[in-house]
């Protein structure tokens, strides 16, 4: 095995594994789920998973990687007691990575396609017009297909170029752009008028609105937003741990990424809601969003294409260091599961994952017909359901066991690699919460969630 390469700067760890938990789930999904379940009752709850659930599990991930300097299936194997399988959830790696690919690219290709028609101003239309701009980009398989094999070369071609001259530098260049367009987006939409009670419907506590949606589902959306912006359960932090040396404590790394993550969504918030708001415009869930309202939002403001362009510029770099993060972990799992080069396993996997991608560009249009979770449902909706509330809840209870167990990895040596280094040191006295009381809160709200969703 060849020496592993690591990180050039303490700084690009932080920016690639932020950039890896930063995403659209920031930016649509967190806040209409803050919005739909009361505001602040929903971040209360939500900070408290991040805090308890998230935070701990994106310790243990760092730490397990950086133990064995190899991604998740490796690591678990190496560092797993003899007789024991713990290695064959080395699996949610891969196949969580490319599943959460084969949606999340397409994804990434409608932004693109956004910056290019704001910027050329053909989403300049009227506003009964501009759904028809979006249901036309999903009907039209040809065209999301180029926008998602744009995306997918670019990124394999920048992981190609290497971890430090390729991935660490893209990442930190888009990363320090999207923070410094995300702020003068949130100040611009704080300054419109009307803009508060836009910030009065996402900051404020509202307990009715809370209730109304449901408290065992608010409690199951904050656990899986939790798991889900963080990227944790399925081994792509793991691979940026193996790429971090040890002279920081990871429970400080972890610290400043969860900061980073939950600075942009609550930052995404301040930019959409205030903005809905001052034009009278009442949010809605996931695409309508984003990509029919804001655009009318954009056409009937001053300076609109520019700010138009601006955001759906920082939505794609959001989408884009994400995809560069997981493709990162997908080459990594071939070059150390078979050997191959760096170059290999890039090419291998820019033809694989481009061609699966085709079931969820094909689900919009010509496989419409298959609705798998029921009527409205799509191809995206399963990809999208196996990884929030199965591989990435499943893929983080796995870690909290292997790592606080005796018959796992054990509590003992993971404190030992997540204090190796200076810093702050991984609170001892959660080790019983960790050991006997999460797990249990874990497995009954995950089968609530089941509950909810099929009965």
């Amino acid at each position: 095995m060849a020496q592993r390469e690591q990180l050039a700067s303490r700084l690009g760890f932080i920016l690639l594994s932020a950039g890896c938990a930063i995403g659209l789930g920031n930016v649509w999904r967190f806040p209409y789920i803050t919005g739909k379940y009361g505001g602040a009752v929903f971040l209360g709850v939500y900070l408290l998973f991040l805090l308890f659930v998230g935070l701990p599990v994106l310790v243990m991930e760092f730490s397990v990687g950086r133990a064995t300097q190899r991604n998740m299936a490796h690591a678990l194997k190496k560092l797993e007691p003899a007789g024991t399988w713990w290695h064959k959830f080395g699996i949610f790696s891969p196949l969580g990575s490319f599943i959460l690919m084969m949606f999340y690219m397409p994804i990434a290709g409608w932004m693109l396609n956004y910056v290019w028609m704001t910027l050329t101003g053909k989403l300049n239309v009227p506003a009964d017009q501009v759904p028809a701009m979006f249901g036309g980009m999903l009907a039209d398989p040809q065209l999301m297909f180029f926008w998602t094999a744009v995306v997918s070369a670019l990124c394999f071609y920048i992981c190609g170029q290497g971890l430090q001259k390729g991935v660490e530098r893209v990442v930190k260049l888009m990363m320090l752009g999207l923070l410094f367009i995300m702020v003068g987006l949130a100040f611009y939409s704080c300054m419109l008028p009307g803009a508060a009670k836009g910030l009065e419907f996402y900051l404020l506590p509202d307990f009715s609105r809370a209730m109304d949606a449901g408290f065992m589902a608010l409690v199951n959306d904050a656990m899986n937003q939790a798991f889900f912006t963080l990227s944790v359960g399925m081994g792509g932090m793991c691979i940026f741990g193996s790429y971090l040396k040890k002279d920081k404590s990871l429970t400080q790394e972890s610290v400043l990424v969860v900061s980073l993550d939950t600075f942009v969504a609550l930052t995404a918030g301040l930019i959409i809601f205030p903005a809905c708001f001052a034009f009278n415009v009442t949010p809605n869930a996931g695409p309508g969003l984003i990509f029919i309202t804001l655009p009318n939002i954009f056409n009937n403001m001053t300076g609109g294409q520019i700010w138009g362009t601006l955001f759906f510029i920082f939505m794609s770099a959001a989408a884009l260091t994400t995809v560069i993060a997981v493709i990162e972990n997908i080459i990594a799992y071939f070059m150390d599961g078979f050997g191959w080069s760096r170059k290999k396993a890039t090419m291998f996997n820019f033809v694989a994952l481009t061609v699966c991608t085709l079931p969820c560009i094909l689900g919009f249009n010509l496989w419409s017909g298959f609705e798998p979770l029921g009527p409205g449902t799509c191809v995206l909706d399963l990809e999208d359901f196996i990884i929030s509330n199965n591989i990435l809840p499943l893929g983080s209870f796995m870690f909290m066991l292997f790592c606080c167990h005796r018959y796992g990895w054990g509590w003992d040596r993971f404190i030992a690699e997540a204090d190796t280094g200076t810093g702050l040191k991984f609170p001892k006295f959660l080790r019983f919460y960790l050991t006997w009381i999460l797990p249990v809160i874990f497995l009954f709200i995950f089968v609530q969630g089941y509950i909810q969703k099929f009965f």
